[in-house]
């Protein structure tokens, strides 16, 4: 099978990944501060989740991350969630708050990960986490997928919405390495035709722009469900 990259990401990456994650989280606040409360309530591109569950799990993710940042800087290793159902929880608590309690969550966290997150280069960004039994930089490069995957995914359907377009080309190509272990074995990302945005929106379960040709394999389990080695 195939297996997501152990490589370290390079200070270029980390300091493009910290930058892009932040804009992202600033151009999401920007459009959740023009939704509406049946926005919000009205459904995500996420079976099952509203759009104000796909806000709420953000804002979880955003508070784990940040989390992972406080711990390393004081040498420790906590678990992202205290358990799954803690985070299943969470998203339920918080997918009831209104645009305004959304914006207060989000913005606070925003202020919050600026200050907690190391400098680009700095050492730190290689302590342990508790994030699959990887670095630092790790955390930071999921908070950049899911920031700007999810902004997708809440604001769909709505007069805010965005599209893959939103997705530059070093998170594509992050995206395309990090996501092709969810091809069977024998498949490369490369052998799937049609546009390299397209494919990308494919393999994170997503709906392309533009229908890929041809049949295409069954996607495996995002890696995060995929035990890390």
């Amino acid at each position: 099978m195939s297996t997501t990259s152990t490589a370290a990401p390079t200070t270029d990456l980390i300091a493009h990944a910290r930058a892009d994650a932040a804009a992202g989280l600033d151009d999401l606040l920007s459009a959740v501060g023009r939704l509406t409360a049946d926005d919000l309530a009205g459904p995500s591109t996420l079976d099952g989740w509203t759009r104000g569950h796909v806000l709420a799990h953000v804002a979880g993710l955003a508070t784990a991350m940040l989390g992972q940042a406080r711990a390393a800087e004081r040498g420790e290793v906590v678990p992202v969630y205290a358990s799954p159902e803690a985070r299943a929880a969470g998203i339920e608590a918080g997918a009831g708050r209104t645009v305004a309690e959304h914006l207060t969550v989000l913005g606070e966290l925003r202020d919050d990960l600026a200050e907690a997150w190391p400098q680009p280069g700095a050492p730190l960004w290689d302590a342990p986490s508790g994030y699959r039994g990887g670095p630092l930089s790790g955390c930071l490069l999921a908070w950049w997928r899911e920031v700007r995957i999810h902004s997708v995914d809440a604001l769909a359907g709505t007069a805010q919405e965005v599209g893959y377009e939103t997705w530059d080309d070093a998170l594509i190509a992050h995206l395309r390495e990090f996501l092709a272990v969810r091809l069977p074995d024998g498949v490369s990302v490369d052998d799937v035709a049609g546009d390299p945005r397209d494919v990308t929106a494919w393999l994170a379960g997503r709906v392309p722009a533009t229908p890929l040709p041809g049949d295409l394999p069954e996607l495996g389990p995002w890696p995060s469900a995929i035990p890390a080695r």
